[in-house]
Order: C-alpha cells, then sequence, then structure tokens
C-alpha cells in the first residue's frame, strides 16, 4: 500500500516499478504536477489509484487496460486533457471518477467482457479507504436519498465536469458481473453532450436495485419520450437539469414509483405538471423550475408527504397555492415565484425558504410572514405592505442584509426599528450599546498592538538593506527597484493615480520606455491593510491564469507596502459600463467579457489548491485590455478553502449590493457567494442599471437589481432589461438565456445556484461565431 506520505516522496514511476505488488496508491490532495507516467511495468495487482485533486496533466494513460484487478480510480479535479480510451475497464469499477479536468471528445462504449471479481471489492482492502471515498462531497447525488431499504454494492462512474462531446452514451457497466445488488450512480453532467434524451441508455436499467443519473447542464436536446419512460423501474434520482429539453413532461414518468429526486428545471419545456405525480409517494425533491409550464399547480401534491423541496419558479402556473401544502410537515423549501398564481397565501409554517414574489396573490399575509422576507412577496399588487420583520433573534434563513450593510426590509428607509413593548432596553438601544463597545475594544486593541510594534522595532531595522528590496515572483525584461518605482509614480504623485480604494492607491509607473506597470499602494499603519497585503500575495503569488491579473512583486517594510501588476490600459469594468453610450454595443464584446470572468472565478474554485474564494467580485475588481479581454483583480478579501470543506465562518466582507445574502446573514462563505457575487456583475453588464440603482427607490427599501431583472421576467417585459441598443444587435434566445443565467446564479437557494464552471460551460454553449 502507498499512501500519501510515501508517495510524496518518491515519483510515480520508481513507485510503480520497483513495487510490482502494490494494490493501493492513495495520494489525493498532494499538488502532484506533470504527466502520469505510461511506463508503469507491471500493475496486474492494483486495486486502488486515488490521484484526485491534484495538478496533473495530460492524458489519462491506457496503461490503466491493463491493471485487470482495478477496481477504485479517482482521478477527480486535476487538469487532464484529451480523450478517454476505450481500453480502460470502466464498467468493471466500483469507483471510476474523472470529474473535474478538461477531458474532450466522445466517451466511447467501454468493452466488459474482460472484468475480472473473484471476491468482493473490500474483502480484503481497508474499508475505511472505501468510506473516506464513499462519503464524500462527490457522492452528494446518492448518499441522501439512501434508506435502510437500499442494502446493496454502490458502484459510482462521474465523467462530469469536462469538455465531453458527441451523444449520451449507454450506462457503462458490467451490471451481470457484480450481481442484482447494485447501486448505480451515473454522473455526467456540466459537458457538452448533445442529441435527444433516448431512454434506450437505461437498456440495463432493470438489471440494477437502484439508478442514480445525473446528465445536467448539456446540450440534450428533444422531447422526454412518452413511451418507455417508466420502464426503469429502479430509478430513484434523475437530473436533467439545464439543457434544451422541449415538449411535455411525460404522464409515465408519474408511473416512476421508486423516484426520490427529480430535477428538470431550466429546460423549455411546455404543457402541465402530470396530475399522477401524486403517485411518486417517496418523492422528496420536485424542481420543474425555469420552464414554460402552464395550468395549475397539481392538487395531489400535497398529498406527497415526503416532500422537502418544491420548485416551481419561473413558469407560467395560474390558479391558487394548494391549501394541502399546509400538511407537508416535511417540507422546508417552497419556491413559487414568476408565476400567474392567484388566491391567498397558505400559512407554510415548516417551510424556512419561502418566495411567492412576482404572482397576483391577494389577502392577508400569512401568520409566520414575520420569520420571512419582505422580498419573498414582492410583485404582487393585490398584496397589503409587507410587514414589519421581527428583529430580535432573526432565524438562519432570513435575509435582512444586503451586501455588508443590514438593510430592515419593509420600513421606510431611514425609519428605527420600533421599540419593543418591555421595559428593558429597545433592539436599537442594545445595538448601539454593542456597536460601541466593540468599537472601544477595537481602538484598545490596535493601541496595545502600536506599542508592542514601536518597542520590538528597532531603528536599525528600520535603516537594514531590506527595507528597500523588492521580491519579484515574474520577470519583465527589466530591472525593478523601489528606488525605479518610486521615481516613475513621480513619489506617488497624484497625477499618476489612475484608481484608489479603501486600504490605498494605484498608480501607472512607467519603469522603462514602454514598459508599463500598475502600482497598488497600501496605506500604512492600517491592520486590514496590512491581512490585504498578504492575502494578494498568498493568492496571486502562486497561482496564473490568462483572466487573472499578474502579480509581478511587491515590497513590504515598516514605511512602505505596494504591490505591482501587469497594467491594462483599458481600465474597469464599472468605467466600461458608464461609459459604454460612447461606443456601438456589441455583443459578442459583453459575452467574451462575461466568460472570461467566469473562466477565472472557475479556475479560483476548481483548480487552485487550496480552492480560492474572491470574496469581493464587483466592476471596479474586473480590468480590461485594449482588446476588452477582462481580468480579475483585488484579493485583498480572498480566503482560502481546504478541499475538504464547503464553507468558511468569517466576518463578512465584500461591497454592499455584491455581497450574498446567506453569506451576510450568518457569516458562512462558500464558493457559491462568489456565484452571487458573478450573477449582479453579469445583470450590470446586461442593463444600464447599477447593482443598487437610485431608480429602484420607488419600489421600496431591499429592491436591487435582482428583484428587477425577476419583475422583468415574469412580467414579459424581459426586453426592458437590457442596455440600449442590445436587444437590436444580439441573438433573442443568447440574450435571453444569459438573463436567466444571471437570475439563477442569484437564487436564494444554494443548491440551485450553479457552479462557476457551470456557469462556463453555460456561456460557452452560447458561443457566438467570430467573423
Amino acid at each position: 500500500m502507498l499512501t500519501t506520505s510515501t508517495v510524496s516522496n518518491m515519483g510515480f514511476l520508481i513507485a510503480l516499478q520497483v513495487l510490482p505488488f502494490l494494490r493501493v496508491l492513495w495520494a489525493p490532495r498532494l499538488t502532484l504536477e506533470g504527466e502520469i507516467p505510461s511506463n508503469w511495468g507491471t500493475c496486474q495487482n492494483l486495486e486502488m489509484v486515488n490521484l484526485g485533486q491534484n495538478l496533473l496533466t495530460g492524458r489519462i494513460p491506457i496503461v490503466f487496460g491493463q491493471c485487470r484487478k482495478l477496481k477504485f480510480l479517482n482521478m477527480s479535479s486535476n487538469k487532464l486533457s484529451g480523450g478517454i480510451s476505450e481500453v480502460i475497464p470502466v464498467p468493471c469499477m466500483h469507483v471510476f471518477d474523472i470529474s473535474g479536468n478538461q477531458l474532450s471528445g466522445p466517451i466511447p462504449a467501454f468493452s466488459s467482457n474482460m472484468c475480472h471479481l473473484p471476491q468482493p471489492f473490500v474483502d480484503n482492502l481497508s474499508f475505511a479507504y472505501a468510506s473516506y471515498f464513499l462519503y464524500g462531497t462527490r457522492t452528494g447525488l446518492v448518499l441522501p436519498y439512501l434508506n435502510s431499504a437500499d442494502g446493496g454494492m454502490l458502484i459510482y462512474h462521474s465523467f462530469g465536469g469536462n469538455n465531453f462531446t458527441g451523444s449520451l452514451p449507454a450506462l457503462p457497466i458490467a451490471a451481470d458481473a457484480f450481481g442484482s445488488q447494485i447501486l448505480y450512480a451515473f454522473s455526467i453532467e456540466s459537458n457538452q453532450l448533445a442529441g435527444p434524451l433516448s431512454w434506450n441508455l437505461f437498456e440495463k436499467c432493470n438489471t440494477l436495485k437502484v439508478l442514480f443519473a445525473n446528465f445536467s447542464n448539456n446540450l440534450i436536446q428533444g422531447e422526454i419520450p412518452e413511451k418507455n419512460a417508466s420502464l426503469c423501474h429502479p430509478l430513484k434520482v434523475l437530473d436533467a437539469s439545464g439543457n434544451q429539453l422541449t415538449g411535455p413532461i411525460p404522464q409515465s414518468l408519474g408511473l416512476s414509483k421508486n423516484l426520490v429526486a427529480l430535477d428538470l428545471s431550466w429546460n423549455r419545456l411546455q404543457g402541465q405538471i402530470p396530475v399522477n405525480f401524486e403517485n411518486l409517494k417517496d418523492l422528496r425533491i420536485l424542481s420543474v423550475a425555469g420552464n414554460n409550464l402552464s395550468g395549475e399547480i397539481p392538487s395531489g401534491l400535497d398529498q406527497l408527504y415526503s416532500l422537502e423541496m418544491i420548485d416551481l419558479s419561473f413558469n407560467h402556473l395560474v390558479g391558487a397555492i394548494p391549501s394541502g401544502f399546509v400538511k407537508l410537515k416535511n417540507l422546508s423549501v417552497l419556491l413559487l415565484d414568476s408565476n400567474k398564481l392567484s388566491g391567498k397565501i397558505p400559512n407554510m409554517s415548516s417551510v424556512t425558504i419561502f418566495n411567492v414574489s412576482y404572482n397576483n396573490l391577494s389577502g392577508p399575509f400569512p401568520f409566520n410572514s414575520s420569520k420571512l422576507r419582505c422580498d419573498s412577496f414582492y410583485g404582487n399588487p393585490l398584496l397589503p405592505p409587507c410587514p414589519m420583520l421581527a428583529l430580535a433573534e432573526p432565524p438562519t434563513n432570513q435575509q435582512g442584509f444586503i451586501g455588508d450593510s443590514q438593510v430592515y426590509i419593509g420600513m421606510p428607509s431611514g425609519s428605527p426599528p420600533a421599540k419593543s413593548s418591555n421595559t428593558g432596553f429597545s433592539s436599537i438601544e442594545i445595538a448601539s450599546i454593542t456597536s460601541a463597545s466593540a468599537i472601544v475594544s477595537v481602538l484598545l486593541a490596535l493601541v496595545v498592538l502600536y506599542i508592542y510594534t514601536r518597542k520590538c522595532a528597532t531603528r536599525e531595522s528600520r535603516l537594514s538593506a531590506g527595507q528597500r528590496e523588492v521580491s519579484l515572483f515574474t520577470e519583465i525584461g527589466v530591472p525593478i527597484t523601489y528606488e525605479s518605482v518610486v521615481r516613475a509614480t513621480g513619489g506617488f504623485n497624484a497625477s499618476n493615480c489612475i484608481g484608489s480604494g479603501g486600504f490605498g492607491a494605484t498608480y501607472k509607473a512607467e519603469i522603462s520606455p514602454g514598459v508599463l506597470v500598475a502600482i497598488k499602494r497600501l496605506s500604512i499603519g492600517r491592520l486590514q491593510g496590512v491581512q490585504q497585503f498578504h492575502a494578494e500575495i498568498k493568492t496571486l503569488g502562486r497561482w496564473r491564469h490568462p483572466n487573472l491579473v499578474t502579480l509581478i512583486g511587491y515590497h513590504l517594510s515598516d514605511d512602505e507596502m505596494f504591490l505591482i501588476y501587469n497594467y491594462l490600459p483599458g481600465g474597469n469594468l464599472e468605467r466600461f459600463i458608464q461609459e459604454r453610450s460612447k461606443r456601438p454595443v456589441d455583443w459578442r464584446m459583453l459575452h467574451k467579457i462575461a466568460l472570461d470572468v467566469a473562466r477565472a472565478l472557475a479556475y479560483l474554485h476548481d483548480n487552485c489548491v487550496p480552492r480560492i474564494l474572491h470574496r469581493d467580485v464587483k466592476p471596479s475588481n474586473i480590468l480590461l485590455d485594449n482588446d476588452y479581454n477582462a481580468y480579475l483583480s483585488d484579493f485583498g478579501l480572498a480566503r482560502l478553502l481546504g478541499n475538504s470543506e464547503t464553507h468558511a465562518t468569517t466576518g463578512v466582507a465584500g461591497t454592499f449590493g455584491y455581497v450574498a445574502p446567506e453569506y451576510a446573514m450568518t457569516c458562512r462563505v462558500s464558493d457559491k457567494a462568489d456565484v452571487y457575487s458573478y450573477g449582479v456583475v453579469l445583470l450590470e453588464l446586461l442593463s444600464d442599471k447599477k447593482a443598487l440603482d437610485p431608480s429602484f427607490s420607488p419600489y421600496g427599501n431591499g429592491f436591487n437589481i435582482v428583484a428587477w431583472a425577476c419583475m422583468l421576467l415574469r412580467q414579459g417585459r424581459a426586453r426592458e432589461f437590457f442596455t440600449d441598443g442590445l436587444w437590436d444587435v444580439g441573438p433573442h434566445d443568447d440574450l435571453i438565456e444569459t438573463l436567466h443565467l444571471a437570475v439563477t446564479c442569484t437564487v436564494e437557494s444554494l443548491s440551485i445556484r450553479p457552479t462557476m464552471k457551470q456557469v462556463v460551460q453555460r456561456l460557452r454553449q452560447l458561443q457566438l461565431p467570430t467573423c
């Protein structure tokens, strides 16, 4: 067995040549680089290989086809490219995961004729290793939906998050080799697979005990076949969201009585929700959002007591909300916004995430409305004004914060919260006392820190030679010294200043004739400024990407701090948006900018180890060159996130209007917070509005560009959203698709928000031919 501690000290080639009896090679998350050797020698005894979450490049070697006992191969989250060979015995493997790479070409029809399965997979292996993988983050499709009756052998094959093309393959599993107790998870999401959703691909389905299938975020077209749609009885999870499916939802899906989760959202489906969905008694997740469905919500849905989430938003549904929904005690998410529903709002006491905005609802607010956000009711003209939210001990799902400042939604601007009826302190008094105490504590801490650092810093250290050093990460062909930087900026003269922020200013500097750089000078004496300085060095000093600004070097001393970047003459995206009336509208240009920024964020989230959360994505932090290539900048608030972490708990950072609501409320930040910020930026790029545009003031507190986009989509006025001239020159379908994508990035539910890799995938699908 070769594990993390040993592989980190010896190469793959040596290890596999000198260890012919090696059975387990376990080396995830070691930042291993380079190509995987193809001349391993013998691997006849090799049973498990885990090289996931490294920086490996090149192709997947066909030598794996010679490893006849190999049952576990995890090469996910690397930088592998090229195609995949049909000789690799994928059907014979219990775990095959190549997700999150850059693989391309069609997915071959793998042969299962050479499967050798002399004994169950984990009989002679450490069960701890199998458990480590099976209970990791990548099996989120599977584990939440298993129950005590689903005993059997779990087999997991994932091709997701690559660039595979062609048609959907048949299920790559040698079902007859494993027996009849197979729990099979097949994931092929976020590729570029096209063609129809043929149910022939489930030809081996009924040889399984349970099937979990994920085909989301591809280019699958056509109708879901009515015939044979119910023949796959073991089907438990079906995710075909984010494709181009058309036609009605087949009635025969209502006969798939083992379904636990069904997601057909963000397609182009029409017709009504099948009435016989009331037969799906085990259904826990139902999402058909973002389609063109019409008719009423089937009343039989209120008999599905297992339901935990219902998302019917962004359709054309009419009629009343079924009153029986109040009996669904397991229901925690109910999203009905952007439809044409009417009648009263039921009192959904068990629901924690609830949205009925942009409908035609009337009557009083439900009794538990104090637990809900007012923007969950926006766009219903027949409803009374939203009642003031409860201020004491808000529930964790309440999102009364927008950006990094608190907004009491539903109150007139500037109005203080009402005092409580008892004789104690009011909420505002408690907040004032708490804020004052915090300020005094911070000031005392800074005084102590100042005295301590002054005592520790001697005059000799301040005058040492190190005070004038410039550390470089990248050579630019001319020497860069402290003196040349000061001279090129005119002693940081205001005439050379090209931008300023909360922690300093940026200057244009011509180091030598024709060689321009940007100098970001940080303010001395500010603790946050020092933290920002180190955050930028820690991120940009190590990672390189075509759509990230290049950190050339830095200087750090007691009396001066500055960072040296490549100079980008096109200014920032904020200025571009403000001044675009001076140039013709070009959809290709806007699409390219959006795609460049998405690629940069996807790289930070999926390719960096540890992962990087930017936390301050906004137009002023996106720079442009003369060809309108976009570069993400300003990593002073960046946060590193370990691969095993789904989120981090940290103080709220960012800019008002761009901070995700769940982050502002709970201080729990994840990559989905960057996705939210990106969605706001994309909305600004498409429109002539700012995130918190003054024109939104008539709609009340808390109304922002996200609410405006949802309102126009719901009212069928999407054309009004786009900046002047864009609708006339851009393809209408692509513009609407991009607007829907931006809105999806800002939805309340984190599970519905796409990843940045999925955003890149969707934008690539809209890629326009070059002239």
